[in-house]
């Protein structure tokens, strides 16, 4: 089974058990909903099957509840591990819409036909995403995710089609 991460547990908070979270999904509501089914990353094995009890947003963070995870010492552990959510989990997007497991590591050619390298990283800074491109034997190539370079995503065949603009390059 594979496994997405929704969020990072940076800390206890209180002595009932609950945990601080920064979220790094873009659906906090649905990950961190009464119910919900996470995985506790582990070193060795298989992940630790959580179910959130209650959140609650405080000062930038979530913070969680697990059920059966009444006090401190039974979340301490869980310090700097991450949430991750099972693929089946996951949900649909809308048309255009991707993940950005989906996009790391896909192919970036010009509409020329030109390769420029592969998605490394997609960075966050605020109107729109950032896509890394590292590109062999030159400096990153930083592709802001807008229609007017982004003109096509194939992820069958694992490549993105894109124009550069004035300036990118």
């Amino acid at each position: 089974m594979k496994f997405y991460n929704v969020g990072k547990i940076v800390n206890t908070h209180g002595i009932r058990g609950e945990v601080r979270v920064i979220p790094t999904t873009d659906f906090v509501d649905e990950r961190f909903a009464k119910d919900a089914k996470l995985y506790l990353a582990n070193q060795q094995g298989e992940p630790l099957e959580l179910t959130i009890e209650s959140s609650r947003p405080h000062k930038g963070s979530i913070l969680v509840k697990f059920v059966g995870y009444d006090n401190i010492n039974d979340v301490e552990n869980f310090r700097n591990r991450e949430l991750r959510v099972s693929e089946e989990d996951q949900q649909p997007l809308e048309e255009g819409s991707y993940y950005y497991h989906q996009i790391i590591g896909l192919t970036v050619k010009t509409i020329d036909g030109r390769e420029l390298g592969k998605i490394k990283e997609i960075l966050s800074p605020g109107a729109n995403d950032v896509w890394v491109v590292q590109r062999p034997h030159q400096a990153d190539l930083l592709l802001p995710k807008i229609d007017d370079v982004v003109k096509k995503v194939d992820l069958d065949n694992g490549v993105v089609e894109v124009e550069l603009l004035k300036g990118l390059e």
